[in-house]
């Protein structure tokens, strides 16, 4: 059966999809067979299946999980006073400064000394993290270092909400000459969101002042200075299997110097230096200039966390490479022992005992047992050859020293192109534990994965899915929402690989959490401000999962067949870098020909500068960046195109795509001399994500007119060069299914868990049958998430648009039907014997 890919719309979406050959059954509302065999038992699902992937991105940590209210609360931004702003009353006089004479700490020397010249009350206020939030009658506990350099002033210290209203004060007499911290707990009055603190010199006088913090008392487990603990029960309620931290792309940061060194995370946290966060400046249609790493929440408050969650830890380190998506800086392979070193210390620091180096510094810090770190991340998102040897170099001295840590190995930041695939052959001979694949796309990539770890080898490394997540507009777009749609095509995939669990043994969304007033990118898991908590559809498919894992999985069977997406769509015509001209386009399906530029006035595409065409030549004069030129009708399928072409300036070739669907970013693309003008290779895009089908030498010369065509046979596509066969590959089949399904079972409860995933508008109906089950029920739980329609999502304005809805039904035998709405996602628990 075949499905239109402009069909799919609401998979980059138009509301109707319209289903080809809907006369079988399994496309209508009608009855679909799932049958559960129990005494067919698969693999056992690893208790670290589905777990959580913390980076400090979109404000997650400083600003947000880390539960501290002041900004640059040690004057160590580059900018000294960001974040602050002087307060001075028409009659005040005075003066701020930031010295670091004599600080209160020499590894933060920062601070900051107001004058108050005259009667009337001067000094600063604290902007917070995009405001300050308080609650009402709820307790905060501000801290600060401070000392009186001349006169006898008062200080004053107020909570104030955004419209000017003090809420809580106090003030501080008798200040003393040298430093000394002082503490006061403030209950304000009010509940404000984008509240402030004020810290004002009453009478004439110099203080000098630093590291003022200000936290909630009532934090995670109540510890000073720790966590938000709102946001941290979300984590909770997903029962998360592990925690992998810090990152992401903090790890690597822009340059080795800004990279993650988990070292300078641990002990008193006046003495964690701060640094620029890599995503300070990442996107420049989401600056946030004022995004640093205070450290607060560092290594030792991670694992503490994923104690509190009896989640496994995953910690990953730098492995000698910054961000290859900035500088991509690498450590001299003779300079990298200080990299493994730190690694060798991290497992001590966890596991070590007391009477080691770093076990008693874990001790020192509050915790004398033991972490059990079990698995290790050697590199966040590297690629490349570079990153082989030094993984190697790491992975050949920790197995040394410790044979029983899991190594996690990194496969790039996509799920199938040319370096992915690189990745994993070059890794396979050094035996990693776990590989670590990462993939953001469109929904219709995540519905096509289905079988995707059918064919991965048994006995090869386990998978490690370390970052996913549905784009519901395209990658990194600052307009993606956690719409339904994302968050089913995500549990479709997920039953993927809980189907092939002894591949696959642990995955986690990404990102986790987001600032909705300091983000970056979007979408997240869960959504916050100052006071609230956003939990999205994606959300609860996760804690779904993690609620409703189980312990084998049983095999299933349905009769619905899977749908064949066709390939239909636009002709591109492009350049990487390079300027060209094209003439004689002809595309032909069959006998028919669609369109043939030699007989045409015009290109039927949206021709603006760098193109024109004029006298049957199309033109593109600009050698700079990547240029493409759509054209043809979105129902054009079955079709070849060949043309010719001539390279006028550049460093590369030519390329062209064909059956581009722009609802779904997906394409068939041939790029002749690519590569800065070294091979031809050949493309298959689907929802935004490349699948490398291989590449061959070659290279363009300007100045010299080239006569290409690409042929579709069947499965198969032809590239020609001047009448030569130059490539040739078989395209991946791109399936999605009316349903999807997969079963476990709870071993403890002795339920089976049966999930299934609707994510079109027809709903279904499931006949089940469970075989060689003794006795059924009588009562089965239901689980349903669903929403109205694929667009549908969370707002605070709305947070339960999308929502899991508990119900039960009476079964008494081993067969019985199941209601799956449309765009929905149903669990079943259904007690057996």
């Amino acid at each position: 059966m075949k499905m239109l890919a402009t069909e799919l719309a609401g998979l980059g979406m138009r509301q109707a999809i319209v289903f080809l050959l809907s006369g079988l059954c399994c496309l209508h509302a009608a009855d679909v067979k799932v049958t559960v065999d129990l005494a067919k038992r698969g693999p056992r699902i690893s208790p670290t299946m589905w777990g959580i992937f913390f980076e400090d991105i979109n404000f997650g940590a400083d600003g947000g999980l880390y539960a501290e209210m002041v900004k640059n609360r040690g004057f160590e931004f580059p900018d000294a006073l960001m974040g602050w702003w002087v307060i001075s009353p028409s009659l005040a006089k005075g003066s701020v400064a930031v010295l670091e004479t004599n600080p209160a700490d020499p590894d933060n020397p920062h601070y900051l000394r107001i004058r108050s010249e005259g009667t009337a009350i001067y000094g600063v206020a604290n902007e917070g993290f995009r405001g300050m939030g308080f609650r009402s009658n709820q307790a905060y506990r501000l801290s600060f270092y401070v000392r009186r350099v001349e006169g006898n002033p008062t200080l004053l210290v107020e909570l104030v909400a955004n419209d000017g209203v003090v809420l809580a004060w106090h003030r501080f007499q008798d200040l003393p000459r040298q430093w000394e911290q002082h503490t006061v707990e403030l209950v304000p009055t009010e509940t404000d969101s984008r509240g402030r603190l004020n810290i004002l010199v009453e009478g004439r006088g110099v203080i000098d002042i630093d590291f003022v913090s200000l936290f909630p008392t009532n934090t995670w487990k109540g510890r000073p200075g720790g966590l938000r603990a709102d946001l941290v029960q979300a984590l909770a309620d997903l029962k998360p299997g592990f925690l992998r931290f810090p990152g992401g792309c903090i790890v690597e940061g822009s340059h080795l110097d800004k990279r993650y060194q988990w070292k300078k995370t641990i002990g008193p946290v006046t003495k964690r230096r701060l640094l620029v966060n890599r995503w300070n400046y990442e996107f420049k249609h989401r600056p946030t200039p004022d995004y640093y790493q205070t450290f607060g929440l560092g290594f030792f408050e991670y694992f503490q966390l994923a104690e509190d969650l009896h989640a496994e830890p995953l910690p990953i380190l730098n492995c000698g490479m910054a961000c290859q998506f900035n500088s991509g800086e690498l450590c001299p392979l003779d300079q990298l022992d200080q990299y493994i070193q730190d690694a060798l210390d991290l497992i001590e620091f966890a596991n070590g005992p007391v009477t080691s180096k770093w076990g008693a510094i874990r001790a020192q810090l509050g915790h004398p047992e033991p972490f059990n770190l079990k698995m290790l991340g050697i590199g966040n998102e590297q690629w490349g050859p570079q990153y082989i040897e030094r993984y190697e170099r790491f992975a050949r001295v920790i197995k040394e020293r410790y044979p029983e840590i899991k190594l996690v190995a990194a496969a790039g930041p996509a799920p199938a192109d040319e370096r992915f695939q690189f990745l994993w052959e070059k890794l396979l001979p050094l035996r990693p534990d776990i590989i670590d694949e990462h993939c953001y796309a469109r929904p219709i990539w995540f519905l096509a994965q289905f079988h995707r770890y059918d064919t991965y080898d048994r006995n090869g490394p386990k998978v490690f899915m370390g970052e996913f997540a549905a784009q519901s507009v395209a990658i990194a777009s600052p307009r993606n929402k956690n719409t339904l749609e994302c968050a089913l095509a995500e549990a479709a995939y997920m039953l993927g690989m809980e189907r092939n669990a002894d591949v696959v043994t642990m995955a986690s969304y990404a990102p986790l959490f987001a600032h909705v007033d300091a983000w970056q990118w979007t979408p997240n898991l869960i959504w916050f401000d100052n006071l609230r908590v956003l939990r999205t559809a994606n959300y609860y498919v996760q804690k779904l999962f993690g609620h409703n894992k189980g312990d084998v999985v049983l095999a299933v069977n349905s009769d619905c067949k899977p749908m064949q997406i066709e390939r239909v769509g636009l002709i591109g015509l492009g350049t990487f870098s390079t300027a060209a001209e094209f003439k004689d386009i002809v595309v032909r399906s069959g006998d028919t020909v669609l369109f043939d530029s030699r007989a045409a006035s015009e290109i039927p595409g949206n021709l603006k500068d760098p193109w024109g065409f004029a006298h049957g030549i199309l033109a593109q004069v600009n050698p700079r960046g990547t240029q493409v030129l759509w054209f043809g009708m979105t129902n054009w399928a079955n079709y070849s195109i060949s043309f010719s072409v001539k390279k006028t300036s550049g460093r590369e070739g030519f390329a062209v795509y064909l059956y581009h669907d722009p609802g779904t970013d997906s394409h068939l693309l041939w790029n002749v001399g690519g590569w800065t003008n070294s091979r031809h290779g050949l493309i298959d895009v689907l929802g935004s994500q490349d699948h490398f089908l291989g590449a061959v030498p070659g290279s363009i010369r300007a100045g010299q007119w080239y006569k290409a065509e690409v042929q579709l046979k069947g499965s198969k596509v032809e590239c020609y060069l001047n009448g030569s066969l130059v490539q040739i590959a078989e395209l991946p089949q791109r399936k999605v299914y009316p349903l999807y399904c997969s079963a476990t079972l709870d071993q403890r409860n002795t339920e089976v868990i049966l999930k299934l995933v609707n994510p079109w508008p027809n709903q279904r109906t499931a006949k089940v049958l469970l075989a060689n089950v003794a006795k059924v029920g009588p009562t089965v739980r239901l689980f349903v998430l669903t929403g109205d329609g694929p667009t549908a999502m969370n707002t605070f304005e709305n947070p339960e648009a999308v929502s899991v809805r508990e119900s039960t039904i009476q079964v008494g035998t081993p067969e019985f039907t199941l209601a799956v709405p449309s765009y929905s996602f149903v669990v079943a628990r259904i007690p057996v014997e």
